[in-house]
């Protein structure tokens, strides 16, 4: 039978800036088990309130803890029984809700989608009003909020040594991609024995793109179902909604994200039905939806929307 476990949220579950094959597990979990976990946002000092009175202790003791600058917060890893380097993890999100009653946005320098032209340097603070789902931003827009974590990820190849937090890769990691929220499943390829689960980068809302280089940064607790499928050999990250399939592109180069996009949902679609590549390709030209899922991360996003009702 399943179990439940919840890991401490405490600097010793935190990792900062890193994704390594050589991290040790703070958690060992049979395949079908679920977790719950919690985050600290993303950035150093300089995302801090002005108000200490604001900034929650743990997060002042994990800064103290992991002082390391630049990357993000992540729990884990998770080790999980019974996955092999070939498998592909199935993760199922659960839930992702804040535990901070704000969160930060950003315009830093040398970073986002126009950099050059975005000079002024400016973090805001939003609070975060849970109960009835919104964030007010200083102006006084009110957005719903639709929380997921920026950061889903196994272990990289251990011949990668220690990846940045920052840019995405096969193995998951810092995808931004706002479609993995709750009730959504992410599959993930396996690279080390017991897959090594990490997840962290919690938003409060993003919208596709990311474009000044935060989301509305902020502390999630999520809870994950973690399962070996050893029928399943993905060489990427792919993502099933309820309502759609989901194809993930990283690379450097936005075509080139694009282009494996499209390819991952052709070759998806391919192995669900009985279509041709040709069709397939018609298909996705025809009824899928190509969207830019993030610019900012070293590694451009680009993610592919298909309607399952439509294969």
């Amino acid at each position: 039978m399943a179990q439940h476990h919840e890991i401490p949220f405490t600097p010793d579950t935190m990792v900062r800036g890193i994704l390594d094959a050589t991290l040790p597990p703070v958690l060992t979990v049979a395949s079908g088990d679920t977790v719950t976990l919690s985050s600290l946002p993303a950035g150093g000092l300089g995302s801090l309130p002005p108000d200490a009175a604001r900034v929650p202790k743990i997060w002042r003791e994990g800064l103290a803890a992991h002082p390391r600058e630049g990357g993000h917060f992540m729990c884990g890893p998770v080790f999980v029984t019974g996955a092999k380097v070939g498998d592909t993890l199935q993760v199922d999100i659960l839930e992702a809700k804040p535990w901070m009653d704000f969160g930060f946005v950003s315009i830093l320098p040398l970073l986002g989608t126009l950099p050059e032209e975005f000079t002024d340097y400016e973090t805001i603070h939003p609070p975060i009003d849970a109960a009835r789902g919104v964030t007010m931003l200083p102006w006084g827009l009110e957005l719903p909020l639709d929380p997921f974590f920026g950061i889903m990820a196994v272990a990289p190849p251990a011949a990668w040594g220690p990846c940045s937090s920052i840019q995405p890769r096969a193995f998951g990691g810092n995808m931004d991609n706002k479609e993995l929220k709750p009730g959504t499943t992410l599959y993930l390829p396996v690279f080390n024995e017991g897959a090594l689960f990490m997840a962290g980068d919690g938003h409060g809302v993003q919208g596709d793109g990311e474009v000044c280089i935060t989301a509305l940064e902020t502390g999630l607790t999520g809870t994950f179902r973690l399962t070996v499928r050893h029928d399943l050999h993905l060489l990427r990250p792919f993502a099933e909604s309820p309502t759609h399939l989901i194809s993930i592109g990283i690379d450097e180069d936005l075509d080139d994200a694009a282009k494996q996009a499209v390819r991952e949902m052709v070759d998806h679609v391919c192995s669900r039905t009985n279509l041709s590549r040709n069709q397939a390709y018609m298909l996705c030209s025809l009824a899928g939806d190509l969207r830019v899922t993030q610019t900012v991360d070293g590694n451009k996003g680009v993610h592919m929307m298909l309607a399952k009702d439509k294969i």
